[in-house]
């Protein structure tokens, strides 16, 4: 029965490359013999034979900046995170560097909205001022932009709106022109890597062509490339006052139903240009980071949201759950599903926490 086995597998790896499943060894021996518990009894033990690893390395926390001075405005939805102001934002990225977090994504909240996003793509935009002070201050800190108009827009929606009598619209091809000029004024600031996270159809090359053609050809672009319309966002809109004003996102966001839809956005985006693609958010989609990172092999990004972690961190409060054993738990699922980057509100907790053991 072991013989037809081993040539069952044989048959099946035949002319493949190597797989989980052509590694399988046909061992003639069970329990006793085996006792796969030999490798568990020490933490020493349980290190040396770890698949999966987390790494402060491997984190990127995002930042909420807005226009003042000494500004430090607590998000009641989410403990431990604030809308800070330039000075405070330092401070913020300082501790983050302390404990080896490489990098910072940044969410600006403009001192005024208006119907054309003005205040993403402006010089002295709050994104752009941030940017300058960061690489300043942190040059070696890498500085990440999301790159979206509905922090800007006084209707809240991700894209330019036509309106009639009874409905709105969001409309894709005029949108890319005020993403690309935004990504530009993004780069222009500093920015390491520009993060578009609109999800409207051709944004990625549009980025692209105008970064190049003003001469940021090695300006990454990381992708939110399956971008789901997500319950788990409810947090973020308050960190960012980005609600929109009417309507949902379901038009341009994913529905959460459609994974084959998720590979094709992110082949798509890749096809246009993107250099990193992201999956969010992370937990409840960590067959689309396991399948985007298996299909594509890019590097891959998750971005554990606002719902995530306030669910976390509510049940840590209540004394339901260890917020340090479900946080770094979390993560963990993400890497081995097969993220390369983990985005996280906890990032500089955990990167203290693996620094403590």
């Amino acid at each position: 029965m072991i013989e037809v086995e081993k040539r069952r597998i044989d048959d099946d790896c035949r002319g493949r490359p190597p797989s989980l499943l052509c590694a399988r060894m046909i061992v003639p021996a069970g329990f006793p013999t085996l006792r796969p518990r030999r490798l568990r009894q020490t933490p020493a033990l349980r290190r040396l034979v770890a698949e999966t690893r987390l790494s402060a390395e491997q984190l990127v926390l995002p930042l909420f900046v807005r226009p003042g001075s000494k500004v430090r405005r607590p998000v009641a939805a989410m403990p431990g995170v604030f809308q800070v102001s330039p000075d405070e934002l330092i401070k913020e990225a300082t501790r983050a560097c302390t404990w080896n977090v490489p990098a910072v994504l940044l969410f600006g909240i403009p001192h005024r909205k208006d119907a054309r996003a003005s205040g993403a793509y402006a010089q002295s935009g709050i994104v752009q001022q941030a940017v300058r002070l960061l690489k300043k201050e942190l040059p070696d800190l890498l500085v990440i932009t999301d790159v979206c108009l509905c922090e800007y827009m006084d209707h809240g929606h991700c894209g330019v709106v036509r309106r009639d009598k009874k409905t709105a619209r969001i409309l894709n091809d005029p949108t890319l022109k005020l993403l690309a000029q935004t990504a530009l004024s993004h780069a222009e600031a500093g920015a390491d890597i520009v993060a578009p996270s609109d999800m409207m159809d051709g944004r990625v090359r549009a980025i692209r062509e105008r970064l190049d053609k003003n001469g940021f050809v090695d300006t990454p672009i990381m992708s939110y490339a399956a971008k789901f319309a997500s319950a788990f966002y409810g947090p973020f809109r308050e960190a960012a006052e980005s609600a929109p004003q009417f309507g949902d996102r379901r038009s341009y966001q994913m529905d959460p139903a459609n994974a084959s839809e998720a590979l094709r956005e992110v082949m798509l985006d890749l096809q246009e240009g993107a250099d990193i693609v992201m999956i969010k958010p992370a937990l409840a989609y960590l067959d689309l980071i396991y399948r985007v990172k298996a299909e594509f092999g890019y590097p891959t990004a998750a971005y554990a949201v606002s719902g995530e972690y306030s669910m976390m961190k509510a049940a840590s409060a209540k004394g339901w759950l260890d917020e340090r054993a479900v946080m770094l738990e979390s993560l963990l699922a993400m890497r081995r599903a097969g993220a390369d980057i983990l985005i996280t509100y906890a990032a500089t907790d955990v990167a203290r926490w693996l620094k403590e053991g």
